[in-house]
This record gives structure tokens, sequence and C-alpha cells, in this order.
């Protein structure tokens, strides 16, 4: 448990907390968007009792989301001081663009969206929860941008050790970056898919909040309809980028030691225990040559083996073996269960088919555990290297004591858990008392000066109901 493990874990543990709040909020403010839309065409009340409600869940994860970005930033100071030293030059434009051209976007509409209902226009609040919801795509845009330079480095040179921008526009759109853009935002509007539609779904199983959960439920399941599909397409696009790219990381993914004879092809391995001291895998269950027909799109196509370069430069095979397998098995479940459900909405069965209610309820979480583990894919991955072929982790870490590194670690456990936790529990209050079917739009009184407050929470407390 040296610095440069400690610092790893640490990284990991505050990366693995933050992402999942920009991810939900990323669809959740696009869903608000909609909601308001729906609001101003048709009048109905429950579109904006929904908006209402969905606004409380929003404005509690964006401030999480922001908290805890926080925090991590603060890590390329403290942990990580070579690689700010060495690439900062490039990182820190990228990082800073994504403040200006996103977070003050977000920031200023965020005001108008959450405390100008009945203060301004309607068409000014929509267009401020519109702006909201473009600040987060472009944020995403900046943030994934950064990250996959450090995937696949292009557009600069080095100097004295030190990178140095050479062509910005090769930096922003290096080549991994269109494949990661695409599959993070569809990632992240299909993890509040499944919330809006678990949560209608949940209603509907309890007998409560019966119209609004069949709006949340149809919805989420006419949108998954699309999304879920065409993740899978850019998934395998990405897959194909990546075996151009990082040809270990996908020999990793796939726990592919050697290559096979000429015509074999590879087989896609269901399950094994990948021994990366023996360099092979126990009790290994696979399908012949289906591994090369998802990976090559040929039956006889082969890929670079772990084998080929030596084990120092090879990432964790295990991590990123079982990890991939989370993920893809996450996004065949979703898929299976939108087929059903969208089945069954034709057929005019779907709020009355208790399986699959269930079904989404059982999923409700399925969004963010396939972002984790997509994410652990992507950057377990790419080790040992943290700008991937020309800067090692190792190298890239602060020369800190470990019992300095620990410390922190500790302390950002106790803290994440007391804080995040308490927020996660309010948050699951929230959503199980639901929305308020007839509450009033906030109305503004003559002369009073205090903002419309869509944020309160009612007289009653989130106990009840729960």
């Amino acid at each position: 448990m040296d610095a440069l493990l400690l610092s790893r874990i640490q990284f990991g543990f505050v990366i693995s907390f933050h992402i999942l709040f920009p991810a939900f909020t990323i669809g959740l403010a696009s869903w608000l968007a909609f909601v308001e839309w729906r609001w101003l065409r048709t009048r109905d009340t429950l579109w904006r009792d929904l908006f209402f409600f969905w606004t409380k869940v929003f404005a509690v994860s964006f401030g999480m989301g922001v908290v805890s970005g926080i925090v991590m930033s603060f890590q390329f100071g403290t942990n990580w001081a070579v690689l700010s030293e060495q690439a900062g030059s490039i990182l820190g434009p990228l990082l800073s663009y994504e403040v200006l051209t996103a977070f003050f976007l977000e920031a200023t509409f965020l005001g108008v969206m959450l405390f100008g209902w009945g203060r301004v226009s309607e068409r000014m609040h929509f267009l401020a929860t519109c702006m909201v919801a473009l600040g987060t795509l472009i944020s995403t845009f900046w943030i994934i941008s950064a990250n996959s330079w450090m995937q696949t480095p292009t557009g600069h040179r080095i100097v004295d050790g030190v990178f140095v921008p050479d062509d910005w526009w090769a930096i922003v759109f290096n080549p991994s970056f269109p494949y990661r853009l695409a599959h993070m935002v569809l990632a992240a509007f299909i993890t509040t898919c499944f919330v809006i539609g678990g949560t209608g779904a949940s209603y509907l199983l309890r007998g409560i909040h019966v119209e609004a959960g069949k709006r949340m439920l149809k919805a989420a399941v006419v949108f998954a309809a699309v999304t879920v599909p065409v993740q899978v397409f850019v998934g395998d696009l990405h897959g194909l980028n990546v075996r151009e790219h990082q040809p270990i990381k996908v020999a990793a993914m796939e726990a592919h030691w050697e290559s096979n004879p000429p015509g074999e092809g590879v087989p896609l391995i269901l399950f094994a225990v990948p021994n990366e001291k023996a360099e092979r895998n126990d009790l290994e269950i696979a399908v012949p040559k289906l591994g090369s027909l998802i990976l090559t799109h040929t039956l006889d196509g082969d890929i670079q083996p772990l084998k080929s370069v030596p084990a120092s430069e090879r990432p964790p095979v295990k991590p990123v073996f079982y990890a991939f397998r989370v993920m893809v098995g996450l996004g065949m479940a979703m898929l299976a269960l939108v087929a059903c459900s969208l089945w069954l909405l034709w057929r005019r069965r779907l709020y009355e088919s208790r399986a699959v209610l269930w079904g989404w309820r059982v999923m409700i979480m399925s969004g963010f555990a396939a972002i984790l583990a997509g994410w652990y894919v992507v950057e377990i991955g790419r080790q040992p290297y943290v700008i991937y072929g020309l800067l090692r982790t190792a190298d890239a870490v602060s020369p800190v004591e470990a019992a300095s590194v620990m410390t922190s670690l500790i302390v950002f456990a106790v803290v994440y858990f007391t804080v995040f936790g308490a927020g996660f529990r309010y948050l699951v209050k929230l959503i199980r008392k639901g929305p308020h079917p007839h509450e009033p739009p906030p109305q503004r009184m003559h002369g009073d000066k205090t903002p419309a407050r869509p944020l309160s929470v009612p007289d009653e407390s989130t106990e009840a109901g729960a």
C-alpha cells in the first residue's frame, strides 16, 4: 500500500461518487425541459406537478455533484502534481473551458429555473430550463474531451518532458472523443430514463400517483426503446475504435492471452477466472468464433493478445474483464426489458403486467451500476499509463508520504459516506413520497419580493408515505 496505489484508490473512490451525480443530472435536465414543454403545450396540471417534483430531485443531485467535483479537482494538485506539471498546459485549458462555457451557463440559468416560476415569463422560464440542459451537455463535451485526450493523445509535442499543444482541434477532437462522448451522453440519458421509469413502476405497484406513474413509465419505455438500441450500436463502434488505438485494453476486456491458429477465430468468453501469474484463464466458458464476429466483424479475425507485450505493459486483467461483463450484461438486461415493455405498451397491457413493473423497479439503479462498470473498464484498462503510451501512472504521482494519502483517504471515506449517504437517503424519501397531484403553482403576492420557491418541501414531512 504505497503512495501510488493509495492515490489511485483515492481518486477512484472520489470519482466513483462524483460521476453518478453528473450522469443523473445530464439526463434529468433534459427530462425537465421535456416535461415543461408538455405543460406549456397541454396546460395539463399533472405535467406541471411532475416538473416541480423532479426539479427538487435535480437540485439536490446537482448540488452533490458540484461538491464532489470540487474535491476531485483538488487531487490533481495534491496527489497528481507531476501530471499537472507535465500535462497542465493541455488539461488546464480544457477544464477551464468547461467552467467558462458550461458551469457558468448552468449556474446562471439554474437560479431562474429553480426560483423564477411566477417571476419571469413562461417563455423565459422554459428558456432557462433548456439552457440548464444545454449546459450539462456542454460540460460533458469538455470533460470527455480532456479524458479522451489522455486515452488517445494527439495534437501535441513534448518539450523537456512537458506536453505542449500544437493543434487544439486535434487535441479536442482526438480519435476516441466522438465515440466516448456519444457513449457517455447516451449512458447518462438511459440512467435517468430507468430512474424515471422505475419510479413510475413503483408508484403503480404501490397504487399511488397512478396517473403520474403511467406517464413516467410510458415516457421511459418510448425513450429507452430508441436510446438503448442506439447505445448498443455506439458501443460496438466504440469497441472497434478501442481495438485500433488501445488493443491491449481490448485484450484485457476479453482475457485474450495468445493468438489462436489462423482461421480458428477468437471465442467469446462468457465466464472465466483470469490467472495473471500463469497467463491463462481458469474455468473458462466460451462460444467459438463469436468473439471474432463481435470484435472484428468477421468469423476468423484475431485481436492482439496480452502476451504480445511484457507483463509490465498490461493493465490488471481481472477488474477489466469482470467490469466489462457487468456493463454488457446490464445493457442486455435493459434491452430485453425495454423490448418486452414496448410490446406490452403496444398491446395496451403495460400497466397491468406486474412482472414488467417489477422489472423496472428492480432495474431502477441499473444505469448507475453500468456507468461505474464502464468507467472502471476505461480507466483501469489504460494502465499502466495515465496518458496512454506516453506517461506512466507511476511517474505522474506526487512525491507524498503513503501515510498522508491513507489519512486523507480515510477522511474522504467517512465524510463521503456521511454526507452523500444522507443526501441519497433524502432523495429516496423524496422520490418515494412522489409528486403532489393538486399542488398549485407558486403565486406572486402583491408587494411580495420573495422569489417563488418550487424547491420548498411541502408542509408534511417526507417521512409521510415512506
